[in-house]
């Protein structure tokens, strides 16, 4: 198999996208790729941390680095773990996103193989509006859409989300049918590593 090299950006208040990230690097790591697992920059006043216990708590024990652009430029494949806001990106990914534009216009960020991932507090709050919203930026990059499908029985254990893993996130933190999410998340993994693979492959 080619050699990938993958960058697992995540962004996570109260820790779920974390967890979520981490199963992706571990699954990719193993089936071959270079792996860096990184987090988007927090951007939300400290006042609106202090005032949610679980994300004060996950921002003070957060040691991850941050991505930079040059994590993006890096990378033969991406995967984005977020949560939704309101059906689409929070502000914190949002701002990450707009920073590409010297990449972009460069033809950096052509070709890279990317998914994604998201969660929400309801199991239709807004997930699938997430992922297509991030595919959105991600089409204007030139990018390759790595998204699962239904191409595997993860996929239908974790919900059915053919766009990519979502999970239901409870206000106190717990994710509904972890271990399902677990193995849709390293499917999905899996999946992009070997999709850009052979990509690499092919042009080489």
């Amino acid at each position: 198999m080619e050699n990938v090299k993958l960058a697992v950006i995540y962004y996570s208040s109260t820790g779920s996208n974390h967890k979520m990230a981490k199963w992706a690097g571990r699954a990719a790591e193993a089936a071959g790729a270079e792996v860096r697992v990184l987090k988007v920059k927090e951007t939300a006043p400290q006042e609106a941390i202090d005032s949610n216990p679980l994300w004060k708590k996950h921002h003070a024990e957060s040691d991850t680095a941050e991505a930079e652009m040059s994590d993006l430029e890096w990378a033969d494949a991406i995967i984005f773990s977020t949560p939704t806001r309101y059906g689409h990106v929070p502000a914190q990914v949002q701002q990450f996103l707009d920073q590409t534009g010297g990449l972009w216009a460069k033809g950096k960020l052509v070709d890279k193989v990317v998914s994604a991932m998201s969660s929400a507090q309801n199991p239709h709050g807004g997930q699938e509006a997430t992922i297509l919203a991030m595919y959105t930026t991600l089409f204007h990059w030139g990018a390759i859409i790595a998204a699962p499908g239904y191409s595997d029985m993860a996929v239908f254990g974790a919900g059915g989300n053919p766009y990519g893993t979502s999970a239901t996130i409870s206000e106190d933190g717990v994710m509904a049918d972890e271990s399902a999410i677990e193995k849709a998340v390293k499917y999905q993994a899996e999946r992009t590593v070997k999709t850009a693979a052979a990509f690499k492959r092919g042009k080489s």
